[in-house]
């Protein structure tokens, strides 16, 4: 294998620098070493570098005689290539034509530029995915008037489906969840009355806090990452493998074969699963209760009546509702809004159940102080 080498000579007055053999990156320190040591043994105000001995040349090699060429005329030197083949002047022409342009980069700037230009752009794209999704919101009360206005537009199958699936299966984990935090709740409470002797007090401080707020959010949350996520991927595939777009093709409009089903579904199953969340919750404290603090079923069951009114069981029940909406709208809007990829879809289901959760939070804050500022 040939080694790449330069030479030098005086002609007429000029500098004559020869190149030869392999201008490869792995050559690049040597030849830059005797480019340097070549060019520093004259004075000359002319430089010719010679290519004809040059059998191999890549891009670093090119960068390296570019970047030679460009020195020297700083300096006030004129120089020429002579004898390059078609290949490297091609070569040569690319480097020349790309390789001046990190000088138009822009400097570095502070990290505090980066830490305002960074909020900045994400508070815009936060601006634009809100405007995105009230302007989805206004489209999707659209598609009810049109339903309402029409019934027979109404999949009642696809209904029927998404309510085994959102409501039915969703069974399992929501009443365990809320029968553990029912035992959690008592237990934690237990321990703090036991030092009162107010014992029969547990009663209130399970039923108030899972039926006012815990059975709620809980269930509410459940939901939101089961369901919402399942949306949001189910349409985002559909999408992607241009099922959305063949239904448009056939004159079936995706609002209604998708995204009606889920809402209604929701909106119908997410009450009842919350009164089931509430009934498991007070099942696992009244269990405590009976275990801990010696208050049998019957008497956990007199005092419920007692101290809990209908309306603390009807704030919970109220919200339901409102949470359902949110989570299919959101789901389906995360669905609607993907791109042609599959990383897409995952993100959006990811940004699916955080905004829903998120959402579902601040909706129940709201409630909170509309409820207390009222009195009920």
């Amino acid at each position: 294998m040939s080694q790449a080498w330069v030479t030098h000579s005086n002609k007429n007055h000029h500098l004559v620098i020869t190149v030869g053999g392999e201008w490869l990156l792995k050559h690049i320190n040597q030849l830059e070493n005797d480019l340097a040591a070549a060019l520093s043994l004259s004075n000359l105000n002319t430089v010719i570098i010679d290519c004809s001995e040059l059998e191999r040349l890549d891009t670093s090699g090119a960068w390296l005689l570019h970047r030679t060429l460009l020195s020297l005329v700083e300096k006030g030197i004129q120089c020429t290539l002579e004898n390059t083949s078609t290949n490297d002047r091609a070569l040569l022409d690319i480097v020349q034509k790309y390789g001046t342009q990190d000088q138009d980069l822009p400097k570095h700037r502070s990290q505090l530029l980066d830490i305002v230009a960074f909020i900045g752009q994400h508070a815009l794209i936060f601006l634009k995915e809100a405007l995105a999704l009230i302007a989805f919101v206004g489209h999707t009360i659209d598609v009810l008037i049109s339903v309402v206005r029409r019934p027979k537009l109404l999949r009642v199958t696809s209904t029927l489906y998404q309510m085994e699936m959102v409501g039915v299966r969703a069974l399992p984990i929501v009443g365990l969840t809320s029968f553990l935090i029912g035992v959690v709740i008592a237990y934690q409470g237990a321990t703090l009355l036991k030092q009162f002797g107010a014992n029969i007090y547990i009663v209130d401080l399970v039923s108030v806090s899972i039926l006012r707020e815990l059975g709620i959010i809980l269930t509410a949350i459940i939901v939101a990452g089961r369901s919402g996520s399942a949306f949001a991927a189910q349409i985002g595939s559909m999408k992607v493998n241009e099922e959305l777009d063949a239904m448009q093709t056939i004159g079936l409009s995706p609002m209604i074969v998708l995204l009606i089903p889920r809402l209604l579904a929701l909106l119908l199953t997410l009450p009842l699963l919350v009164f089931f969340a509430d009934m498991m919750g007070l099942c696992g404290g009244a269990l405590v209760s009976w275990l801990t603090l010696d208050i049998n079923p019957i008497l956990f069951i007199q005092r419920l009546q007692t101290s809990v009114s209908t309306a603390t069981l009807l704030v919970g029940l109220i919200k339901a509702p409102v949470f359902a909406v949110l989570i299919a709208i959101v789901g389906c809007f995360s669905g609607f809004h993907v791109s042609d990829n599959a990383q897409s879809v995952g993100a959006r289901t990811t940004s699916a159940v955080v905004l829903s959760i998120f959402l579902v939070i601040i909706v129940d804050a709201i409630f909170s102080v509309f409820f207390s500022k009222i009195d009920f």
